[in-house]
């Protein structure tokens, strides 16, 4: 990965904010994302096309569901750098509000969720 590729992906608030959930969570379905960013599914699923097409994150499918989290195998230098931005914007909006309506979710994947 180049270091272009890492910053022009990270350049979009979107996809910033959603590599953000996943840092901190870990494997998340298409519409927990959309849920917690309040987008709709075409934008968010677009949006992890081009964060897929970078090599930054993985998707596995499981049954009608599709989940993402961070490519476990992005060269280290892009792991610390996303794990330092979201020490330093963790706390801040709009990444607060996105993993609070996250946390809330009522009806979180593995029971309802279709993609």
């Amino acid at each position: 990965m180049t270091p272009d590729t890492f910053f022009r992906a990270l350049s979009d608030a979107t996809r910033l904010r959603s590599l953000m959930l996943m840092q901190r969570q870990g494997e998340l379905c298409v519409c927990e994302l959309t849920h917690a960013l309040e987008l709709s599914q075409p934008k968010i699923s677009r949006h992890l096309a081009a964060l897929r097409e970078a090599g930054m994150v993985s998707d596995r499918r499981d049954g009608l569901w599709v989940f993402y989290r961070v490519h476990p195998d992005l060269p280290r230098w892009t792991q610390r750098v996303l794990a330092e931005t979201l020490e330093g914007v963790g706390l801040q909006e709009p990444y607060v509000q996105d993993l609070q309506r996250l946390t809330e979710m009522s009806d979180r994947p593995r029971q309802s969720c279709a993609v």
